[in-house]
């Protein structure tokens, strides 16, 4: 007797192993795109998702199909990586709060994502100034401040005198002496300070002077190196400020802030008050537009930090420019009376007012 050929049966997978192999290196590669694009949140979310799918297809087959015998395929790694799970549940630990609005969210993943690329600075000092008063003289040595990869239009130009790098080096020896052992600092001559000879030669040791400094992490994040590139540019605007010069503020301002910016990527909350000056001056000169758009991004730097004392008055600034602008100002005022049910009222100052009292000695 003749018997009908026996049939294997198999479950039906909707894609061969190769095929779904192939669309989850597809989505990690649009993955990793997204991820240097921190604006494509969106997109980002629909591409997990995508990733989500694809791993079921191959780890889970239809409910219908679970009594057939067959050989799992598995895209896990058999062995498990405690130190990994617990990065990633301190990584879960510091999520933003719900709360936020999505721009706000975007904001704040950028400036996290942000933190995790070094900015790399270059230090040049092409030429120097001999500066003369009635009872003094002195050499002033023109800085300028690169980011490597970029063009003239992000570099920073500061001038320093001898005295000022001499008194960061102390500055400095007295929380890292044991980083600094090595290096040495051009001394004081008592005769031929204005020569050529001498005045070309600290200018190459100040630039291998700074570049060394750059070079070690806590150095460069310090109060003191930070203060030493942005302080006295930061001290005459603030005075200018004070003095109802506002154009002469905000001109210096705004030159400041990209090296601040790009000198606290670690501590981007550095740079609300600088921020917040440039809303004040852009206010005060009728500016309203360019004050809204410094504040908003002043504001997504404290959306994690509303204990900030720039906090509340930022937030009434806002209210009142969004307000004068035609705006949305419905959520910072829902903002404002949510901090204000949460705290006990205390005297706040306006945002002027809290400028007006950065760097008074």
């Amino acid at each position: 007797m003749n018997c009908p050929p026996l049939k294997l049966c198999s479950p039906v997978v909707p894609f061969t192993f190769h095929e779904t192999t192939d669309a989850l290196r597809h989505v990690h590669r649009e993955h990793f795109a997204m991820e240097q694009d921190p604006e494509s949140t969106a997109d980002r979310e629909l591409l997990e998702a995508a990733s989500t799918i694809a791993t079921f297809s191959i780890a889970a087959p239809p409910d219908e199909e679970q009594s057939q015998p067959k050989a799992e395929i598995s895209c896990e790694p058999s062995t498990e990586n405690p130190e990994k799970d617990d990065l990633q549940d301190s990584k879960a630990s510091l999520s933003p709060n719900s709360s936020m609005t999505t721009k706000e969210l975007q904001e704040y993943w950028r400036n996290e994502k942000s933190q995790c690329r070094q900015v790399k600075l270059l230090f040049e000092i092409p030429s120097t100034r001999i500066v003369e008063h009635h009872l003094s003289k002195y050499v002033m040595y023109k800085i300028i401040i690169l980011q490597t990869g970029s063009f003239d239009s992000n570099k920073s130009v500061i001038e320093r005198r001898y005295s000022d790098f001499e008194k960061l080096h102390k500055n400095l020896l007295e929380d890292f002496s044991e980083e600094m052992e090595d290096m040495t600092f051009p001394k004081k001559a008592l005769t031929g300070n204005f020569t050529d000879e001498i005045i070309n030669e600290r200018k190459l040791a100040f630039k291998d002077y700074l570049r060394l400094l750059y070079s070690m992490k806590y150095i460069r994040r310090s109060k003191k190196f930070i203060d030493f590139l942005t302080k006295p540019e930061l001290q005459e605007a603030y005075g200018c400020l004070r003095g109802g010069q506002y154009n002469k503020a905000l001109e210096i301002l705004l030159e400041v802030i990209g090296l601040q910016e790009r000198l606290t990527r670690g501590n981007p909350a550095a740079t609300v008050p600088t921020l917040c000056a440039i809303v004040v001056c852009h206010k005060d000169l009728g500016n309203a537009a360019s004050a809204f758009e410094y504040g908003e991004k002043a504001l997504s730097l404290l959306c994690m930090r509303n204990s900030h004392k720039y906090y509340i008055p930022l937030l009434e600034a806002m209210i009142t420019l969004a307000y004068e602008l035609g705006k949305d100002f419905l959520s910072l005022q829902e903002k404002l009376e949510e901090w204000k049910a949460k705290k006990d009222p205390v005297r706040v100052f306006s945002l002027k007012e809290l400028a007006v009292r950065e760097y008074v000695k």
